[in-house]
């Protein structure tokens, strides 16, 4: 059985105290987790249990610190695992925020790829859904939020529009703005009707 010979408030950050058992730092632990299960100076304990309570620690600094990243944007469920990877929480830790933040209807890749999409402009089908694998967007959240998603011939015109500045309008640049259009995610058949190309007969 050890002791816990000191806890001290931290410096940096009030929020926090450090553990000292046997005379040398242990853990550092929010204070309200030190609060509540009474922890003080003289108490005997199990260095397992103060390990059972550094991960319940753990777990609430971790969805604190997902909580003030999912403020500035949405956030795919890759997105945020990889985020609390990068600031060193364990799988299991990273395991129940996701949880956590996926039953508080704050994680959804479902909506995620709904707003991404909305937001884009000038961009197919095509290109939204690579941006979105890129995202690690869930294949099954993009399909869902893509399905019936037509492609906005309009858009695809003021992009054509916005890249035939310019030039002359040749069969050949009127074919590079085809392309154009490709390479930014439309089909052919709505950068054709955009850059008003004639079938290949002519007519």
């Amino acid at each position: 059985m050890s002791q816990i010979t000191s806890i001290e408030q931290q410096q940096k950050d009030k929020t926090r105290c450090s553990v000292y058992i046997d005379g040398a730092f242990y853990c550092g632990l929010k204070i309200e987790v030190a609060v509540k299960y009474r922890l003080k100076p003289g108490m005997s304990v199990e260095k397992s249990r103060i390990d059972e309570i550094q991960l319940e620690n753990e777990k609430l600094q971790a969805v604190e610190k997902a909580m003030n990243h999912l403020s500035a944007t949405l956030k795919t469920r890759k997105q945020m695992s990889d985020f609390l990877a990068r600031n060193g929480y364990t799988g299991a830790v990273v395991d129940y925020v996701l949880q956590k933040l996926e039953s508080y209807g704050y994680i959804d890749d479902f909506a995620y790829c709904r707003a991404y999409a909305d937001s884009v402009k000038g961009k197919g089908r095509a290109a939204i859904r690579a941006a979105l694998i890129k995202r690690g967007a869930a294949r099954e959240a993009i399909d869902a939020a893509l399905e019936g998603r037509e492609e906005s011939e309009e858009e695809a015109r003021a992009v054509a529009c916005k890249y035939m500045r310019g030039k002359a309008p040749t069969r050949e640049n009127m074919y590079r703005a085809v392309r154009h259009l490709i390479s930014r995610g439309y089909d052919y058949d709505t950068a054709k009707r955009a850059v008003e190309l004639p079938d290949e007969d002519g007519e």
